[in-house]
């Protein structure tokens, strides 16, 4: 004998013995966006996460073009011009760390349990999640670029090619906040996340050419370098905003992005469904 599906009034459709049909991809969008509203609204009433989440990016743009600024300077229009591409590529892949904090501390106060016994899609979660830290990306690689004219950058590209470079930039970060939600829902604690949710990142971005050209790097480390997907990403950008052809980096990069999507997203959403 098979479940049947019927109609509650004012609800979603539901098959009997209690276990809610499969939403379609309307509800799973509609339920998302309730839920990266919930999370911005939390984020909103902590305005010290807003705080440092803007100033650290800002900090590290300060400080590499001023300390290194005279030793890599000398490329077309200074080293600020080479060095906030990267700076922006940086800064996307470390706000995976907030989507590791953030789900793995909804998992320690029991939210992720309320929105388990709810009848909703699985990923609608950790996609709310996702989408609440790429409207955060968004407002501060604005803010970021206000910065960084200040300081002297300057973009050569046309408006095309400067909203190309922001929508691969922002694509390729929701991609890596896919790995911050693997991290987040295997770690066991917020604290083992703050230890070791960052320590993939470093070797990521700093073994890249998003602060020195790769050129410039030891043979053996340049074979890593020229594969890593923060190098490929960030020159993708910095060929864009310079109005440089940059097809075949456009290409790698989305490849690398559509890449890490399946593989992370798949493995977060399994990972949510095996959970206790």
């Amino acid at each position: 004998m098979t479940a049947t599906t019927t109609a509650t009034r004012g609800g979603p459709a539901v098959r009997d013995r209690g276990h809610p049909a499969r939403p379609g991809p309307r509800a799973i969008a509609s339920q998302s966006l309730l839920i990266a509203r919930r999370n911005l609204t939390a984020l909103v009433r902590a305005p010290e996460t807003i705080f440092f989440s803007v100033i650290q990016p800002i900090m590290f743009l300060l400080l590499f073009n001023y300390v290194f600024g005279g030793a890599i300077g000398g490329r077309g229009g200074g080293y600020i011009n080479f060095l906030m591409p990267g700076i922006l590529v940086q800064f996307i892949a470390f706000a995976t760390f907030s989507t590791a904090l953030g789900l793995n501390t909804d998992v320690a106060k029991g939210f992720v349990d309320r929105f388990r016994s709810l009848p909703i899609a699985r990923s609608a979660v950790l996609t709310g999640r996702i989408l609440s830290d790429a409207v955060g990306m968004a407002f501060n690689t604005v803010l970021l670029g206000a910065v960084g004219m200040l300081m002297g950058f300057r973009i050569t590209g046309g408006p095309t090619s400067v909203v190309g470079a922001c929508l691969l930039a922002w694509a390729f970060g929701i991609a890596l906040c896919w790995v911050g939600a693997v991290i987040g829902l295997t770690l066991r604690s917020p604290e083992a996340v703050q230890s070791g949710g960052m320590s993939w990142l470093f070797p990521l971005t700093f073994a890249s050419s998003a602060f020195a050209p790769a050129e410039t790097m030891p043979g053996w480390l340049q074979a890593f370098v020229n594969v890593n997907p923060v190098t490929i990403t960030t020159d993708a950008i910095r060929a864009l905003l310079a109005g440089e052809p940059a097809g075949s980096l456009v290409a790698a990069s989305l490849a690398w992005t559509a890449a890490i999507t399946a593989v992370f997203f798949t493995l977060a959403v399994r990972r949510f469904q095996r959970m206790r």
